[in-house]
């Protein structure tokens, strides 16, 4: 038994119990003046066509007979859901009609009777209820005062459609929203939403909106209904704020992707599920898939393996081991540490690297470094050139920076010095140079002129200088500037000088 005929059988069996109706008998046509004389708690109205003409206290509590439709019609609203028979108009038949109850455990009658030109309606329950069903009902009335002010109190609006399409109960929230899109009570017969569309689904929630007036703001709410016996109940969750949330969460994408629209490298974010939520147009070209396989927001492994198909990424030495691999790759997004390079069949050259994005999301950035490596090849080509034409040279050539770094030096120059800077550790200074220098040859003045000369800053001229190794054999250093604020020294070695006695001419020796 649902909650609603529970209530049903509560409120009978309390009025049945409080009221203790008499039944009345068969009055003849004269007897309209001793309706005046029923108990004010028995449900007593008399009607003169559809017109209310007197009524028992407990009967005026029936209903509201506000004048919106008629007496008649109003009472019937009141009894539609314990009497659903209730005639529509009254009858002409001058024989008593007897209307039971439609709950099996509600023990009422209903009666109408003709009394001239008048109708007599009188609801009769001469049963007296058990003790312990009376305690019931008590506890059951309390329960049913607590559930109905949460219902009536309810933040959201609720109310109740009947079968025939018309508002019955609804709560504060309902008529306090409905005043403000109509600006009006409510009508039983105009809803607030549009209950057709939300009726056709039952137990499905649907958004839908009204309009706060002429010109007003869009208010947006999530309807959800229950069925049961007397019709729908309705509930409408205001999710206003989570429209303002997805409007500003589209128009931030939209933002995002006009600007990741003017970028050269390709981006692909996937969402926590894996799911490709956004792209720019650099993916596009880059991966060599189609929009259309893009914008059906493909999972991480499909897109990788699409790219993989399209040759796009180097193929794996073992596919069988693929899939594993690119959990790995996944998970090293996910960490922040996935960068690889890929030299693809075509000639071209891809920078790959993965950034983990709030919420569990992973970004992947594929630019095409192609340009970069080729110049990086010619400037290392280039750079071996020269290595080996100053290679060819006899003269040790050495090469220090504005700051006295260690630059370049020449195969000549290592093997005078018997130093090759290439296996120290740290970076060789003119400081350095000049201990060694020292070291193997005789003392001279002009090694601190040539520290000066390096670490000076400014224009200057270029000069010579002879030195002599231990030994005594002489070699000159020229010193001269470069490019760059740097300094070259140029070490060569000076042949020695022989002294011979001339020979004396064959007349002489005779």
């Amino acid at each position: 038994m649902t909650l609603f005929e529970i209530l049903i059988v509560v409120v009978s069996a309390l009025l049945s119990t409080l009221l203790g109706l008499l039944y009345f008998g068969k009055p003849a046509k004269n007897d309209l003046e001793n309706l005046q004389s029923y108990s004010s708690a028995d449900i007593s109205l008399l009607f003169k066509e559809e017109t209310l003409q007197h009524a028992s206290t407990a009967g005026f509590r029936l209903t509201q007979f506000n004048g919106e439709v008629s007496d008649w019609a109003a009472l019937r609203i009141s009894l539609a859901h314990r009497f659903p028979s209730f005639p529509s108009r009254p009858s002409d038949n001058a024989n008593t009609v007897v209307i039971p109850s439609q709950h099996d455990t509600d023990i009422a009658k209903l009666e109408i009777r003709k009394i001239d030109d008048a109708t007599h309606v009188q609801i009769i329950d001469q049963e007296t209820l058990p003790l312990d069903v009376q305690h019931k009902i008590k506890s059951l009335e309390a329960e049913v005062m607590v559930t109905g002010f949460a219902g009536t109190t309810a933040p959201h609006p609720i109310w109740q459609v009947k079968r025939d399409g018309t508002i019955g109960w609804y709560n504060t929230a309902y008529e306090t929203l409905y005043k403000i899109v109509f600006d009006k009570e409510p009508h039983a017969d105009q809803p607030l939403f549009d209950i057709e569309a939300q009726s056709n689904d039952p137990l499905r929630s649907n958004r839908t909106s009204v309009s706060s007036g002429p010109g007003g703001k869009h208010l947006w709410y999530d309807i959800s209904q229950v069925a049961c016996e007397v019709g729908a109940m309705f509930h409408a969750i205001d999710i206003n704020a989570v429209i303002d949330a997805e409007i500003a969460q589209r128009n931030f994408v939209q933002t995002l992707a006009k600007t990741f629209a003017h970028l050269s490298t390709g981006l692909a974010i996937f969402d926590r599920n894996g799911q490709l939520a956004l792209f720019n147009p650099a993916l596009v070209d880059l991966s060599q898939l189609p929009g259309e396989f893009l914008s059906t927001r493909p999972d991480l492994l499909s897109f990788f393996d699409r790219l993989r198909d399209n040759q796009v990424m180097p193929e794996p030495k073992n596919y069988h081991s693929w899939r594993e691999e690119l959990s790995d790759v996944i998970k090293a997004a996910t960490d922040g540490s996935y960068q690889e390079t890929w030299s693809l069949i075509s000639g071209q050259t891809y920078r790959v690297s993965g950034r983990p994005h709030p919420d569990g999301a992973i970004a992947f950035l594929i630019e095409d470094i192609s340009a970069e490596i080729s110049l990086a090849r010619s400037f290392r080509a280039e750079l071996a050139i020269g290595q080996s034409m100053m290679n060819t040279f006899d003269m040790g050539m050495v090469v220090f920076s504005t700051t006295g770094v260690l630059q370049f030096c020449n195969k000549p120059y290592r093997e005078m010095w018997t130093f090759d800077p290439e296996s120290a550790f740290i970076d060789v200074t003119i400081l350095d140079a000049l201990k060694d220098w020292q070291r193997q040859s005789q003392p001279n003045s002009a090694w601190a002129d040539i520290r000066d000369f390096v670490m000076k800053i400014g224009p200057q001229s270029p000069w010579e200088c002879e030195m002599k190794w231990k030994n005594g054999d002489v070699f000159s250093c020229s010193i001269k500037p470069v490019a760059l604020g740097a300094t070259m020294l140029v070490f060569k070695t000076k042949p020695a000088i022989t002294h011979s006695t001339p020979e004396k001419s064959p007349e002489l020796q005779e």
